[in-house]
């Protein structure tokens, strides 16, 4: 059975191309980035395809590709186009498929709609979240906003150096499991990523 992973964060930067990558690459799934707003010619898919080993990966297109790097209802309006979810349908795979997220769950893509009009109800929700002052609150109001639209998050990633007392707690008040850990690497590779993506496959292989 296909499942559909949608890889969001708790912000910006947080870690969620390197954590599609690793994901990817465990399950040899496809991998979809609907929105990229800015950096065309080094985007989110370039870097993910940079990253993955396996042959059995398949990179679908944007469904819009914005030239300015802001949130996607500006560089939408700067590029005069109209971004609504409607216009983004999943592509067609019998494969395992990856989606990477824009920004945090509620970046708006245009004047009502946010990235979390993008997740359907059987997606596995995936929240990658990275250490600061404030990702305690941006953490927890992540999955409330989630449950809020009756969907569950499947699982967090902690990404970067570890802080025990945060991620405790984060775990203790959601009830949401944690699926793994990415350190504070020096760089990531294809070889990197391959060491992740075992670990990781252990993990998913028993909870699917």
């Amino acid at each position: 059975m296909k499942n559909t992973f949608f890889i969001t964060g708790i912000g910006t930067d947080v870690g969620k191309t390197i954590a599609s990558a690793i994901i990817t690459e465990a399950l040899e799934a496809d991998y979809w980035k609907p929105i990229q707003a800015g950096d065309l010619e080094n985007s989110d898919t370039h870097k993910v395809k940079r990253l993955i080993s396996n042959q059995k990966t398949v990179f679908h297109p944007n469904s819009f590709a914005l030239h300015t790097p802001m949130s996607p209802h500006a560089a939408a309006k700067i590029d005069e186009i109209q971004i609504t979810s409607s216009k983004i349908k999943p592509p067609e795979t019998t494969n395992n498929l990856v989606i990477e997220g824009a920004g945090g769950l509620l970046v708006p893509i245009n004047n009502k709609e946010t990235i979390i009009d993008l997740i359907k109800p059987e997606d596995k929700v995936i929240l990658v979240s990275r250490n600061y002052l404030g990702s305690i609150n941006h953490t927890l109001l992540s999955i409330e906003a989630l449950r809020s639209r009756g969907l569950q998050c499947f699982g967090i990633i902690f990404n970067g150096k570890k802080n025990e007392s945060t991620e405790e707690i984060i775990l203790k008040m959601t009830g949401v499991q944690s699926l793994g850990r990415i350190e504070e690497e020096p760089y990531f590779d294809e070889n990197v990523i391959k060491e992740y993506a075992e670990e990781f496959k252990i993990k998913f292989i028993e909870l699917l």
